[in-house]
């Protein structure tokens, strides 16, 4: 029947795109795309590493003048090494500021793989399937009876579907932040030569293991979902068919509206856990 059909697409697609959620976690950036993505940023970054060389400088100039109160401090030996020490380190973040965040990136993906193995799960999570009993219910159902089934399997299809499509748009979501910091990341990185706005630099890193950290984050999110909807909802086959159905699909997308909430918070729970 295309009521059931109609749900079952739903589901298909929900399924779907949480197999592909659990896929797209355990990419890296390099992977993501087959890697032409990253191929375009890292020229790009090596373009904009000109720019925050040139960047670096200035800074580096504007932090001098700002601290010292004169340049004869300068020629005063442990001054002229602690600035000349900062100026090796902010040239090394810009140089090698690419490197860094890949390593970054190679840790907190091992946490993610950690997390995945550790969770016994499967790399579909906990696929969503229609009851036996609800599709025998639904089968013996008459033309007049089936409309108002109509009515609640297009809206609660229509729902599944919508809520599938923004989970998946979360994770996408990360990849592009991720191609923004890395191509742009030489800017930020060579605030760092001026003592006065390092801090810019410093928040820049911050942000960024943010972005990567929410990965583990909606890893963890979609463990829980898997183990608090371990069990199916439950229907009665007494009831009527419209009753079991709406019964269903109302606490299956109450629990879809969860792992939503939590896929879209991922990047607020990891803020507030580093204090950004």
């Amino acid at each position: 029947m295309w009521i059931i059909n109609n749900l079952e697409h739903a589901l298909n697609v929900w399924n779907q795109k949480l197999g592909e959620l659990w896929s797209l976690l355990t990419q890296s950036p390099q992977q993501f795309k087959g890697g032409a993505v990253w191929g375009v940023m890292v020229n790009i970054h090596g373009a904009v590493s000109a720019v925050g060389l040139a960047l670096l400088v200035l800074f580096f100039v504007v932090g001098v003048m700002k601290t010292m109160g004169s340049f004869a401090e300068l020629k005063r030996p442990e001054v002229a090494l602690k600035v000349f020490i900062r100026f090796a380190i902010a040239r090394a973040a810009v140089t090698y500021g690419l490197e860094l965040m890949l390593a970054l990136m190679s840790i907190v993906q091992g946490l993610i793989s950690t997390i995945m193995s550790s969770s016994g799960i499967g790399s579909n999570g906990a696929p969503a399937v229609l009851p036996p009993e609800m599709i025998t219910a639904i089968n013996n159902t008459g033309f007049f009876e089936s409309i108002p089934l109509w009515a609640v399997t297009l809206l609660g299809g229509l729902f599944i579907l919508v809520l599938s499509f923004v989970m998946i748009m979360s994770v996408y979501g990360r990849f592009f932040r991720i191609y923004l910091y890395t191509a742009l990341a030489p800017i930020p990185l060579s605030t760092f030569a001026g003592e006065p706005t390092q801090n810019v630099g410093k928040s820049f890193i911050k942000s960024y293991c943010a972005v990567c950290l929410e990965g583990a984050v909606i890893v963890l999110a979609c463990v829980i979902f898997t183990a608090f909807v371990s069990a199916p909802p439950a229907v009665d086959p007494s009831l009527p068919a419209v009753t079991q159905v709406w019964s269903y699909v109302g606490e299956l997308i109450f629990n879809m509206l969860i792992l939503v909430g939590a896929v879209k918070m991922a990047d607020r729970v990891v803020r507030e856990m580093m204090g950004l």
